[in-house]
């Protein structure tokens, strides 16, 4: 069974009407970073997912899910 952790943070992000830069400075993090958890490129850390929950004023079960 292949599983994928798929995320809302586009959503999130744009709602606020942030750039990937802009949440990439709050976070002390990269663009390209921002960039690729968005793309599901990346899997961040635990820390990092709590960051961007924290920034995004989202829990993080809000942002992440696991598809099957």
């Amino acid at each position: 069974m292949s599983e994928r952790l798929a995320n809302s943070l586009r959503d999130k992000r744009t709602a606020l009407g942030w750039t990937q830069a802009e949440l990439a400075a709050r976070l002390g993090v990269s663009r390209k970073t921002i960039n690729t958890v968005e793309n599901g490129v990346f899997v961040p850390s635990t820390v990092l997912a709590l960051k961007l929950a924290d920034a995004l004023g989202e829990p993080v079960e809000a942002l992440f899910r696991l598809e099957r």
